[in-house]
C-alpha cells in the first residue's frame, strides 16, 4: 500500500481528458485512505482514485471545480455525509466494483445536488430490489444510472411505486438504517480518536466477517446492538475477541453466529 502524500499527488500524471477537463490520475497505488487532496489547490475537474484500497469516501477537502470522481475497484462500503458540501459541484461519481452494500448505504450521495451520473454496478446494493426505483425517487436531477438513461417512464414507475404502502415502509425503513449508520460512523470516529474508551486490540475484517456482521445486525433485538455491530462494520476492525470466537466456531463445525457472540 501507498500513503497517499502532497508529494505522489504532485509527482501523479496530470492531462486533459477527452471531455477537455483537468484530470488527476491516481490510479493502482492500493492507496488505504483518502487523505492531503488539498494538496491538489482544486486545480482538477477529474480525479481518478481507481484501482486502489480505499474502505470509505471521505475526508475531501472543500473542491468547488471537482466535477467528477471515480473509484471504481476499491472496497468502498460506506460514503461519509456531509461530502456535498465540500464538492458541490460534482456531477459524476463512478462506483463500480466497491462493497456498498444497502440503499441506505447511498443516502449520503443525495448531498451532490448536481449529481446526474451515477454508476454502482458490481456492488451488492445494485441488486436490491426497486433500486432503480429507489434512485430516480432520490435523485431527481439524475440522467444516467449504471450506464442507463434514466427515462420519463423511470421516474413516473418510481412516484407511482412510492404511493403505494409498500414504497412508503421503504422509505421509512432506509432512512431509519441510514441514521443508525451515521450514529455508529460516529462513534466510530470517535474511538478512533483514542475517545472510545478502548475495547482491546483489534483485527481487519475479511468478507467473510463482514457478512456475519451484518446477518447480526438483521437478527439484533435492540437498538444499542445494532448502533455496536454497525460500528463494527462501519470500521473494519473488529474485536479480537470475536475474531478469536468466530475462528473456533468455524473449527468446531458451527456456522452459527448469533448475537451473543457479538459481545465484547
Amino acid at each position: 500500500m501507498v500513503k497517499l502524500t502532497p508529494e505522489l499527488i504532485n509527482q501523479s500524471m496530470q492531462y486533459i481528458n477527452p471531455c477537455r477537463e483537468r484530470e488527476l490520475d491516481l490510479r493502482g497505488y492500493k492507496i488505504p485512505q483518502i487523505e492531503n487532496l488539498g494538496a491538489t489547490l482544486d486545480q482538477f475537474d477529474t480525479i481518478d482514485l481507481s484501482d486502489n484500497d480505499l474502505r470509505k469516501l471521505d475526508n475531501l477537502p472543500h473542491l468547488p471545480r471537482l466535477k467528477c470522481l471515480l473509484l471504481n475497484n476499491n472496497r468502498i462500503l460506506r460514503i461519509n455525509e456531509g461530502l456535498g458540501e465540500v464538492a458541490p459541484n460534482l456531477t459524476s461519481i463512478i462506483l463500480t466494483g466497491n462493497n456498498l452494500q444497502e440503499l441506505c448505504d447511498l443516502e449520503p450521495l443525495t448531498g451532490f445536488k448536481k449529481l446526474d451520473t451515477i454508476c454502482l454496478l458490481i456492488n451488492p446494493v445494485s441488486t436490491k430490489p426497486n433500486y432503480r426505483e429507489f434512485m430516480a425517487h432520490k435523485f431527481p436531477q439524475l440522467r444516467l444510472l449504471d450506464f442507463r438513461k434514466i427515462k420519463q417512464k423511470d421516474r413516473q414507475d418510481a412516484e407511482e411505486f412510492f404511493r403505494t404502502k409498500q414504497g412508503k415502509d421503504m422509505l421509512k425503513e432506509v432512512a431509519k438504517r441510514s441514521k443508525l449508520t451515521a450514529a455508529a460512523a460516529a462513534l466510530a470516529a470517535e474511538a478512533n480518536n483514542g475517545k472510545g474508551g478502548g475495547k482491546g486490540a483489534t483485527v481487519t475484517a475479511n468478507p467473510e466477517d463482514l457478512q456475519r456482521i451484518r446477518e447480526a445486525i438483521k437478527r439484533a433485538s435492540s437498538l444499542a446492538e445494532v448502533e455496536r455491530l454497525s460500528q463494527i462494520l462501519q470500521s473494519g476492525q473488529l474485536p479480537e475477541k470475536f475474531h478469536h470466537e468466530q475462528q473456533d466456531q468455524e473449527q468446531n463445525g458451527n456456522g452459527h453466529n448469533g448475537a451473543a457472540a457479538m459481545e465484547y
